[in-house]
């Protein structure tokens, strides 16, 4: 008994670290999209016509693999449109419209209060227990998050263009919920990640193409050039950038980890996202970076690694299995605080 408990404990354990590698990944390339997007519409591209390129790029290349799980539209179908509708559509659609009302960081502050609205989510929606660690954990993104983006710089009252930054927020928590109510079908088709993900691409491109109206973008600029801190860079590269990094092997990290990790950790290590965001402005396109945007990067990184602490709880057929229910804390370390998967 004693080794078979060790061995799914080191299991959780191998299947937690590569969760939070792939949390890490995915803040990675979502960070990285700013400073592909920023020389583009530079360049002359409209902000919503560089989301709708994004998306709509990557639901081509996502193409073969929404024929290959074409059963997930039968099986599954109100799941693939809220992932379309929320996580690829909604949240750029509202953060875009809010950006038109409110400054920037005020935008990015309120946007990613999502990992508190996903604990409030689990803890009296689902009613699932929220551990100390991913509270304290999102609490402490929060506070570093506002230094980070420099909220005082620009802070701005407009009802309107907050309530459209919570609507991108509140989008947000659906993309972190619905990745991980996907992993509770039947059948490995039936939820398979990348049907999910290629399925979402193509319902929020389509949406995206109604809001942004592509027909009305200036496609010259893709055969151009791109300033990137005084170096020219070729567009159609940075677009390849925006599509396979920052959109496809994003989502598809993000949701994984998702799985791995439970919403309420993933959402806080996403928290990550601004950080790196700010950082390759920084390296990349010669922006400045103050002493309160590293002191508050810095906060962010704590706040995550506090989050990633918690220890999932494992689901209650697994602990039934070993000896009856007699002694299912073994099965995880004393005082370890549950954030169970679906």
């Amino acid at each position: 008994m004693h080794a078979t408990v060790e061995t799914e404990s080191s299991q959780r354990g191998r299947g937690r670290g590569l969760g939070l590698g792939l949390a890490l990944l995915s803040a990675l390339a979502f960070g990285g999209s700013g400073v592909a997007a920023k020389p583009l519409i530079a360049a002359g591209l409209e902000p919503l016509h560089v989301t709708w390129l994004r998306s709509a790029g990557a639901a081509l290349v996502m193409l073969p693999l929404a024929w290959r799980h074409r059963a997930l539209l039968r099986r599954r179908p109100a799941l693939l449109a809220g992932f379309g509708l929320l996580a690829v559509a909604g949240v750029q659609a509202f953060y875009f419209a809010a950006l038109s009302r409110i400054p920037v960081g005020v935008a990015l502050l309120i946007e990613y209060l999502a990992p508190a609205l996903v604990l409030g989510w689990v803890r009296f929606v689902q009613r699932r227990p929220v551990s100390r660690a991913a509270a304290a954990g999102a609490v402490l993104a929060v506070g570093g998050l506002a230094c980070v983006v420099e909220v005082w710089a620009g802070l701005s009252f407009d009802v309107f263009g907050l309530a459209l930054a919570l609507g991108a927020a509140c989008c947000q928590v659906g993309y972190f919920v619905l990745s991980d109510h996907g992993g509770d079908g039947d059948g490995d088709d039936a939820t398979h990640p990348l049907g999910v993900i290629a399925y979402g691409l193509l319902f929020g491109a389509l949406v995206l193409t109604v809001v942004a109206r592509p027909w009305t973008m200036d496609w010259s600029v893709l055969v151009g050039t791109a300033d990137m801190d005084g170096t020219g860079v070729p567009a159609v590269l940075l677009l390849a950038w925006l599509v396979l990094m920052a959109t496809v092997l994003a989502y598809l990290t993000g949701v994984i980890s998702i799985r791995r990790l439970s919403p309420q950790v993933a959402g806080v290590v996403a928290c990550l996202e601004a950080v790196i965001a700010t950082v390759l402005a920084w390296v990349l396109l010669g922006e400045h970076l103050s002493a309160p945007q590293i002191i508050g990067g810095v906060v962010v990184l704590i706040g995550a690694f506090i989050a990633q602490s918690t220890t999932p709880k494992p689901p209650r057929d697994v602990a039934s299995q070993h000896d009856g229910e007699a002694h299912p804390e073994a099965v995880l370390p004393a005082g370890a605080a549950g954030t169970p998967g679906p």
